[in-house]
């Protein structure tokens, strides 16, 4: 059993880590390739989004095709197309390999739990999803680092090899020791709805990221009001549909709900405290890619340990106090940056935050696994399991544009505050954070900010960015913090009898 889910965790793995050495290692690659400032959000998410828009059309698509065949052809995809990333000439270039990128990362994402599912006996899969779960905490410590020192020692383009050379591996474990499950004969798939879910979830990140400029303006109303309807006009669509690429009569159990919106949460943390630690370790700390990507290595090995042990507490109880515990370590994660944050801080403590974070995420991503997983009835689990990196990789997508939105907004407020107790004039400070602002919040492009420029304008940005991070970080903590008290009200305390055993969730409508 180790090998199927060492292969499926890995491939589960590249998903994460993909985007993930990106992100941390975005200011060397916009730099490079002269990414437009106002471009750069886009770039980072444009995988992500692809992955959201599409994965609930993958689980769709393995239960009819096979999951073992489309998880295959996905890690072949990653593998060709971070290829291409590795030589890209421009930022047109990349930006549509990493379109493309999203669309093997969607195939992978999409069929690899539900491949976990089919491939392990219920009563052995709590475990099995906590040994999962392991494996992917090991790799998010191990690869950022690895992404950092090769960006530093041979260049960016070389990190674009990471991903492939973790892909042939899962591709072998994947070729050898995973079966095939039976396919569900006759399915259709919902092919406007799922160009539905692509529109609004397009529309949403654009006009979250234009909404920095004004909400007011049209460039940022008008994508969401698209995003609106269309979200609206999906609904409908999926209650209608015989063969819903959503279906949403699962929403009526709440452990299930409860599940979907932790998974969203975890990943919308996870990705945006990623995007404000590449941001605040470049531009503040003034830390190289090595030393970010190193951020995420302590600990490690404690954190896979603490997901095993998730994994046979959710056997022995529920998934709920699993979910609550996890959610509740991401706020300690969020306020601990919130208390602690400040240009000269101890990098203990951003390790501490980030050790948090990550910890948090694991364990409630295998309590949502579990409760997700024991839901899917036979032959749709690919359908069902999609849900989880649906929302997953939704959380993702939104995670940088929100934080950037709320950083932009904070440290404008911080900055006019700092210009009016030290009698410098709104257009003077104004011309001192444009100076400055491709290398703060708009533009990660440069490896920090002039001192000299600082000290001439007379305002004091680097901490005035600081505490705008800070009150993010504050903002955002309180989304875990609220959904942990509704998991306390919603879900079961104690297991109840499913077909599939006493430690399955009930099914959807009890």
């Amino acid at each position: 059993m180790l090998p199927v889910i060492s292969g499926l965790a890995l491939a589960f793995t590249i998903t994460a880590v993909d985007p993930l050495v990106l992100s941390l290692n975005m200011p060397q690659i916009s730099r490079a390739l002269d990414v437009p400032p106002d471009a750069v959000g886009f770039l980072g998410g444009a995988a992500t989004l692809i992955v959201a828009a599409a994965v609930l059309a993958v689980g769709s698509l393995g239960d009819a095709f096979g999951l073992k065949r489309l998880l295959m052809l996905g890690l072949v995809g990653d593998i060709v197309v971070n290829l291409l990333s590795a030589i890209s000439p421009g930022y047109v270039f990349l930006l549509v390999t990493r379109l493309l990128d999203g669309l093997a990362l969607a195939a992978i994402l999409g069929v690899s739990m539900a491949l976990l599912k089919a491939s392990v006996p219920p009563e052995k899969r709590p475990t099995a999803i906590g040994i999962f779960m392991a494996i992917d905490m090991v790799m998010c410590g191990v690869v950022p680092a690895a992404g950092g020192w090769v960006v530093e020692a041979v260049g960016w383009r070389w990190l674009f090899l990471v991903a492939p050379l973790l892909s042939l591996i899962a591709l072998w474990l994947t070729v050898r020791h995973v079966t095939e499950p039976p396919v569900l004969q006759g399915r259709r798939i919902d092919v406007v709805g799922i160009s539905l879910v692509g529109v609004t979830l397009l529309t949403l990140v654009h006009g979250v990221a234009e909404a920095e400029n004004g909400i007011s303006q049209r460039q940022a109303w008008l994508p969401l009001a698209i995003s609106a309807v269309a979200g609206v006009l999906f609904v409908l669509r999926e209650r209608r549909t015989p063969d819903p690429v959503l279906d949403l009569s699962l929403f009526r159990s709440g452990p299930f709900a409860v599940a979907a919106l932790a998974s969203l949460t975890l990943n919308f943390l996870v990705a945006g405290f990623s995007f404000a630690l590449g941001q605040f370790g470049s531009v503040i700390l003034s830390l190289p890619p090595r030393t970010i990507g190193l951020l995420f290595l302590p600990g490690t090995l404690a954190i896979a340990a603490g997901v095993i042990l998730a994994g046979r507490l959710i056997g022995k109880y529920t998934p709920r106090p699993v979910l609550i515990t996890g959610l509740l370590v991401m706020v300690a994660g969020g306020l601990l940056m919130a208390a602690t944050a400040d240009p000269a801080m101890a990098l203990w403590i951003v390790v501490l935050a980030t050790w948090l974070t990550n910890l948090g995420s694991l364990v409630t991503s295998s309590a949502v696994a579990e409760t997700i997983l024991a839901s899917a009835p036979p032959g749709k689990s690919g359908a069902v399991a999609s849900v989880q990196p649906a929302f997953g990789m939704t959380g993702y997508a939104l995670g940088p544009a929100v934080y950037l939105l709320l950083l932009n907004l904070f440290f404008q407020r911080q900055w006019l505050n700092d210009a009016e107790a030290r009698g410098i004039s709104v257009s003077e400070a104004q011309q001192a954070v444009d100076a400055t602002r491709s290398a703060m919040a708009h533009s990660p492009g440069t490896a920090g900010y002039d001192p000299n420029l600082l000290q001439q304008s007379g305002l004091d940005l680097g901490l005035d960015f600081t505490d705008g991070l800070r009150l993010t970080m504050l903002v955002v903590s309180l989304l875990p913090m609220a959904l942990a008290v509704v998991a306390y009200r919603v879900m079961p305390r104690r297991p109840r009898t499913t077909p599939e055993g006493p430690t399955g969730s009930p099914a959807a409508g009890s």
